[in-house]
Formats: structure tokens, sequence, C-alpha cells
């Protein structure tokens, strides 16, 4: 979403706005899908798969709804 001095971004996590490292990831643009972990770009993804991605991720959150969780 945004791209900070010293290899820092804020990135979109689901709706929640994270500023996170770019440290490890060479030319990320704004518009760029990056996997993160732990704070950190770890790596890049193409539109297509990202947006496959997230909608997986949506179908399984609606399937949980109301469904009890283990510890």
């Amino acid at each position: 979403m945004e791209l900070r001095p010293d290899d820092q971004a804020v990135v979109d996590l689901g709706g929640i706005r994270k500023e996170i490292s770019i440290a490890l990831v060479a030319d990320v643009k704004v518009g760029d899908y990056v996997i993160v972990h732990v704070g950190h770009a770890i790596g890049t993804i193409d539109p297509e798969e990202a947006e496959r991605t997230l909608a997986l991720f949506a179908e399984m959150a609606a399937m949980n709804v109301g469904a009890d969780v283990l510890p």
C-alpha cells in the first residue's frame, strides 16, 4: 500500500494495515503482492495466484464461522 524509507512498507493484511520490512525482497512496488512472515516480506506472488489464495482463505473463514476452535 505504501513504501517507506529504510526498506519499510505498509501492507494490508486482511483489512489490517501493518508496517513490514521489505529488505529481503528486491524491486517491490506499490500494488505488488508479497508473502509476509514475522513482519518481513519474504517473496512476491503474481496477482492471479494471490487472488486465488485470498479467495481460498475467505472460503475457509466462511466455513469456520461459528465453529468451535480447538486449543
